[in-house]
């Protein structure tokens, strides 16, 4: 069963990794890992993964976040994972005041940042479909979306519709809380799937790291960013 997994950049980093001394991480051997414990006959065809960049002003270390994001990137497409990148929007908003005890008021607004992450969803959502539609040229039988965000299952719901012979699984970014405990998955993705894997725990993390430095033939080699 050839796999293609699309893997949410921004899920994964936020839902899983942030805070984490596991953000060194090399996709292909986790998700390949995952995949033989979930069917040993499978075998990884692909990674593609969606991003947007880092914007350094608004980063809490500033351009060395947007420097250790492009090594990151670099890291990836040297293991072969098909990396789409989109926008962040930044501008000019409008939400309602806070006051203790009393409910948002839309009369009653203040002026904020409004920071949005653009076309990662789309290019997501059409990357896996398109996907699908080639899948009698090359051979895939399987999708796994690496993500927990629900804007995703219209996605999921065309490609189940339309190519019902594609088995679908979903991986949530989520690590396991003290004791073991599991946040509960988005009902509508695991509706849309044949199987779900709720969480990543932190050996599988520690075990699917980069090396400190990645030789490149002909270019200097990627070094871990100093502060992951």
């Amino acid at each position: 069963m050839r796999t293609a997994f699309f893997v949410d950049g921004y899920n994964l980093y936020y839902g899983l990794l942030r805070g984490s001394p596991y953000k060194w991480l090399d996709l292909s051997a986790l998700l390949g890992s995952i995949l033989r414990v979930q069917e040993p006959s499978a075998s990884l065809e692909s990674v593609h993964y969606y991003t947007a960049p880092v914007i350094a002003k608004l980063a809490t270390r500033g351009q060395a976040s947007n420097d250790a994001q492009h090594r990151y990137i670099r890291a990836l497409e040297a293991r072969g994972v098909h990396v789409t990148l989109g926008a962040h929007r930044l501008d000019r908003g409008f939400a309602p005041r806070y006051i203790k005890g009393q409910k948002p008021s839309r009369l009653d607004q203040v002026a904020i940042w409004e920071l949005e992450e653009k076309e990662t969803d789309v290019n997501l959502a059409l990357g896996m479909y398109r996907a699908a539609c080639r899948s009698s040229l090359t051979g895939v039988s399987q999708i796994v979306l690496v993500s927990g965000d629900t804007d995703l299952t219209p996605a999921l719901s065309a490609i189940k519709q339309d190519f019902p012979g594609i088995e679908l699984g979903v991986i949530l970014p989520h690590r396991q809380d003290r004791g073991g405990v599991v946040r509960n998955p988005p009902g509508s993705l695991k509706a849309c799937s044949d199987w779900m894997r709720t969480y990543i725990s932190d050996a599988e993390l520690a075990a699917c790291q980069f090396p400190g430095k990645i030789p490149l033939p002909k270019k200097p080699a990627i070094v871990k960013p100093g502060h992951w």
